[in-house]
Parts: C-alpha cells; sequence; structure tokens
C-alpha cells in the first residue's frame, strides 16, 4: 500500500534522494533538491509539499508553492520563476498554486500516484480558495522525435503520439496554453515546457 502524507524532515533526505532516481543524466544535477532545499520548502509552504511512502520508503514526491498572478503570466524560466531550489519566490499572498515538481520513482510509475499527487493540489487550490493551478511540463520525449518543440506538442495534442508527462497530464484534465522556450537546461525537452493550468469549477 502507498500512502500519501505531508512531507516532514524526516522525510526529506529520501524527497531529495528520489529526485536523482527520477532524473538521471543528461539531466543537470544542479537542478535537482537537495535534503537542506526540501527542509526550506517545508518551512516556506508545508501545506504544499507531500510525499508518497510505501514500506516507510519515499518513491513519489510532489513540490508546490504560491505566485501572484503576475509572476505567472511572466513565463520565467523555471530556477527564475520559483527563484532557485529554496523557493525564494512563494509567495505567501499569491493565488496561484504553481506545481514545481512531480517525481515518481521509476519502480512505481502507472500505478496512480501522479493523479493522486494532483488531486492533492486540486484539492489545495480549492481549500486555500485559489485562482487556479499552474505548471510547466517537461517534454522528455521531444529530443528524439526530430521536431520543434511546437510541433512536438501540437502532435501531443492531437493524440498522435504520447509523452510521458504531458498526456497524463492533458488526460487528468489540464489545459494547455503554449511553450515556455528556454524554460530549463534539459536536452531531452529541447529546452522547452509546456503550460498547464487548471481552474476550480466555482
Amino acid at each position: 500500500m502507498i500512502e500519501i502524507r505531508p512531507t516532514s524532515l524526516e522525510t526529506a533526505i529520501g524527497a531529495a534522494a528520489l529526485q536523482r532516481a527520477c532524473f538521471p543524466a543528461p539531466f543537470p544535477e544542479d537542478l535537482l533538491f537537495s535534503g537542506d532545499e526540501v527542509a526550506e520548502h517545508i518551512r516556506r509552504f508545508p501545506e504544499g509539499q507531500f510525499v508518497a511512502l510505501h514500506e516507510g520508503l519515499v518513491v513519489g514526491s510532489c513540490t508546490n508553492m504560491l505566485a501572484s498572478r503576475e509572476d505567472w503570466n511572466a513565463h520565467r524560466g523555471w530556477a527564475d520563476a520559483i527563484g532557485g531550489l529554496s523557493l525564494a519566490r512563494h509567495n505567501p499572498d499569491g493565488t496561484v498554486l504553481y506545481g514545481v515538481d512531480v517525481s515518481i520513482h521509476p519502480e512505481f510509475r502507472g500505478q496512480g500516484l501522479a493523479r493522486r499527487f494532483y488531486q492533492k493540489r486540486f484539492d489545495l487550490v480549492q481549500e486555500l480558495g485559489l485562482e487556479f493551478y499552474g505548471t510547466v511540463c517537461r517534454l522528455p520525449g521531444a529530443s528524439e522525435s526530430g521536431l520543434s518543440a511546437e510541433a512536438f506538442a501540437q502532435q501531443v495534442l492531437a493524440g498522435e503520439r504520447i509523452d510521458s508527462p504531458l498526456t497524463p497530464f492533458l488526460r487528468i484534465g489540464l489545459r494547455y496554453g503554449g511553450l515556455i522556450h528556454g524554460y530549463m537546461d534539459d536536452e531531452e525537452s529541447l529546452h522547452a515546457g509546456a503550460i498547464l493550468t487548471w481552474e476550480p469549477t466555482r
């Protein structure tokens, strides 16, 4: 049984180790959270951090922060948008839940954990009375497709290709809003990210 619970200081090191299992090279090591940085996330926004535990081991994590609508609409690169790995741009008065990261251990993918984390995010938007949820999704299949990031994303939207993160995110109701080029140093995604949003029913 896999349990999802708030991230604690006791699970911070496990959440950081999980990053390295989920994002091996060529993904840049300097874009991965350390245990101290996960602890800082908890300090800044405890209700926005979650882990999935299986037999006491961290097999999934979900990192979030709050942003103003203005900051969200600026569509900065990942590091600038979050203010570095400690989430220095977290805005306690923000009205947008910014999805910073979801990590699922490769051996536990396909078991609905991402969907469960996203439901936590959607619930949090409603509990805090926020405007909407927003995130920017990697496109790890883009580099092998032989297409531009735009053409690749359009084929995924049309159902002509499957992309490991984008396809399931679309299936759970996230809305595509274009690309941010130069979103992060991510060769697999051609350095682009797909803008995704979800709004609660009022």
